[in-house]
């Protein structure tokens, strides 16, 4: 008998936009480069929404449970492209 093969067309899973769909703001920009020496405020900077959707940020919880921006991994490799790091 013959069995059907799975169907491997199904429609990938919707992934994030990287850096390389569209340039980054000069307030962007400098965001990143604040968040380098150290996580800031959630609510700090208005630019903190576009940088989180492009994965260059993220949010962490403080021991005061408050939440932090920094960097991922992402955000540190624009940097390095840019020659900060």
């Amino acid at each position: 008998m013959n069995q059907p093969e799975p169907n491997t067309n199904d429609t990938p899973a919707p992934r994030r936009p990287t850096i390389l769909r569209r340039l980054l703001s000069h307030h962007e920009l400098a965001t990143l480069l604040l968040l380098l020496h150290a996580p800031i405020d959630a609510s700090a900077k208005p630019e903190i929404p576009q940088l989180h959707e492009a994965g260059l940020i993220e949010t962490i919880s403080n021991e005061a449970g408050g939440s932090r921006i920094r960097l991922t991994p992402e955000g540190n490799a624009v940097l390095r492209g840019l020659g900060v790091k």
